[in-house]
């Protein structure tokens, strides 16, 4: 399929300002790895200027082949034991407000890589009591002991994308499964109520509408109470092309839908990403207000 033009509402500035090289910098000085670099975020300039970013854990190499990740598949070395503590370090030279946390899929650790989530978090709170934590995390393989490890740790948010609806799995994640990441958000929900529970979506990539619709009511049935909606764009060539660019005005319409289901905070829009803003989404909780 011939690559479709990027319309006019996604051509945005570069946003490199010296905080983008600041970000970098400590990113190598700490051996961190960020989401934003690894999946090639379109987002990434305008964040790393802000001084934010989103951690990525448990290594820059993936143990499943995502048709929509830029993220490097393969077989990934053992997890780094001084990774929650150089988090934490980076954190609080950052002075960050609100963190985000996420990893690679390790379907090879006997948890998923939970524990490793829990230390970070862990090593967060120790250093710097006052900050926000939302983890976005894999499905641990449905292991509900792995999910109770992570909510025991006490994130302030608690996230797992379901990414696409169900008809488009096979191409879009062929090792996922959608009833699974729907049963992760389900226990989330009721292992810890108190903490809110927040799932995205990407369109564009061949769904119908009345399919996103449902997904939506799935999420919000299963007590997901943050929603984002993004365009997905092709971050290289190997992988899925974009079937749709969808206008900011569909994107409208999407959030009146959720919205309408129960959704207590929606952000949905061409450029959204579901750690893009997180702070911000968090802040529109009724229950932080």
């Amino acid at each position: 399929m011939e690559r479709q033009r990027l319309p006019e509402w996604l051509r945005t500035a570069n946003v490199a300002g010296s905080g983008t090289h600041d970000v970098r910098r400590m990113l190598r000085r700490h051996h961190l790895h960020s989401v934003c670099e690894e999946a090639r975020c379109p987002n990434r300039g305008e964040c790393f200027s802000r001084g934010t970013a989103t951690f990525l854990i448990l290594g820059d190499v993936c143990s499943r082949n995502c048709g929509f990740c830029a993220v490097q598949p393969g077989a990934p070395p053992p997890p780094d034991p001084g990774e929650p503590e150089a988090v934490a370090r980076m954190t609080a030279e950052l002075g960050l407000r609100y963190l985000v946390i996420t990893s690679v899929t390790r379907d090879d650790l006997p948890d998923g890589g939970a524990a490793h989530f829990a230390d970070t978090i862990r090593a967060v709170r120790a250093r710097t009591g006052t900050v926000r934590i939302e983890v976005l995390v894999p499905d641990f393989a449905g292991d509900p002991a792995s999910l109770e490890t992570v909510l025991a740790a006490g994130p302030d948010v608690f996230n797992h994308n379901v990414e696409t609806v169900p008809r488009l799995y096979p191409r879009v994640r062929p090792k996922a499964d959608y009833e699974r990441s729907l049963g992760v958000i389900r226990r989330a929900a009721g292992f810890r109520p108190a903490i809110p529970v927040k799932s995205g979506l990407m369109v564009g990539l061949g769904e119908r509408r009345d399919e996103v619709l449902a997904v939506m009511a799935d999420l919000r049935s299963a007590g997901c109470r943050i929603l984002t909606v993004g365009q997905y764009l092709q971050p290289s060539r190997q992988n899925l092309p974009v079937e749709r660019y969808l206008p900011p005005e569909e994107f409208q319409d999407l959030e009146r839908e959720s919205l309408a289901l129960g959704f207590e905070a929606v952000f949905a829009g061409p450029r959204v990403r579901s750690s893009y803003l997180a702070g911000s989404v968090f802040d529109g909780l009724p229950s932080v207000r």
